[in-house]
């Protein structure tokens, strides 16, 4: 399945679950294909979206006061465009792993800056790239579904140059080992990091959160260990588990997946309260936790 393809499924799914009304559907789908690639339409030209808040209280969360935690916004230098970008980190270590961090659908949300710092708090330096930084940035658009349909008209090839300057920067950061590269990623995000993992052999470790499939034929170019994450009821993204795990385990690849049960596509964001499963995410986090640490000392 192609990103953009995942990317209109997710306003079918989300229509067939009841989360949005068949108006909202409709809307929100013809705002999605009138975004043909390269074109900002007017709809784009709003006010600044609002941050979202946590749909409950979660003990993992790292407020942005954490002491142990320093942040700042960045940007990396592209090749063709500028990426801005979050970057957390320990407020103390030298020669650490760094982590790079892919939002959902809905841009670079509060919500993925608070896993930013999470990851900073457990001792990586973590990146978070905007990857609507294209289109001016997530903060441009007034609502979620409007930074959807920005982010179909970026290309791959664009994807593959922004991700490329931000690991860049990350490795060349005075407190990361640019030898003990990860990512992992949500959703969208968990696509993009799979797609990642099979363009740049600089990343060592890899965690997609319910992404979808990379074309089969560039498995064999992946030279990361995949920890795949998958929620039992995630039928759209499920249905690509056996192909991956089949063309990895062809490929001699390290990898392994976990399904949690119970557990809806998107289980891990606390910002939705329809699909926010706790206790699957709390063990999903942990299991991402001890996977980076494996494989990025």
């Amino acid at each position: 399945m192609a990103l953009n393809d995942y990317l209109r499924d997710e306003i079918l799914e989300e229509a067939d679950l009841g989360y949005i009304s068949q108006e909202e559907k409709d809307r929100q789908l013809a705002t999605f294909d009138g975004a043909k690639g390269g074109d900002r339409p007017e709809i784009y030209r709003t006010p600044v979206m609002s941050a979202q808040g946590s749909a409950a209280k979660n003990p993992l969360s790292a407020p942005d006061t954490d002491p142990k935690v320093v942040t700042t916004r960045v940007t990396a230098n592209g090749y063709q465009s500028d990426v801005f970008a979050y970057l957390a980190k320990p407020t103390e270590g030298a020669a650490l792993p760094g982590v790079v961090v892919l939002h959902e659908n809905k841009g670079l949300t509060p919500h993925i800056e608070d896993v930013t710092r999470r990851l900073a708090r457990e001792g990586f330096v973590a990146i978070a790239p905007d990857l609507l930084s294209r289109r001016g940035g997530t903060s441009q658009f007034s609502s979620p579904i409007d930074a959807t349909s920005a982010l179909k008209t970026i290309r791959g090839y664009e994807l593959d140059e922004d991700l490329n300057a931000v690991i860049s920067l990350l490795a060349c950061d005075a407190n990361v080992d640019p030898e003990k590269i990860g990512v992992i990623g949500f959703c969208f995000g968990g696509g993009v990091a799979w797609r990642l993992v099979t363009k740049d052999p600089r990343i060592k470790a890899a965690v997609p959160f319910y992404g979808v499939n990379p074309p089969i034929k560039y498995v064999p170019e992946i030279t990361a260990s995949v920890l795949a994450i998958y929620g039992e009821l995630d039928d759209r993204i499920n249905s690509g588990i056996d192909e991956i795990t089949a063309a990895m385990e062809l490929s001699n690849k390290t990898f392994e997946k976990i399904i949690y049960p119970g557990a809806r596509h998107a289980f891990h964001n606390d910002t939705n309260p329809d699909r926010y499963h706790p206790e699957a995410a709390r063990q999903a986090w942990q299991q991402a936790l001890a996977w980076l640490r494996r494989w990025l000392n």
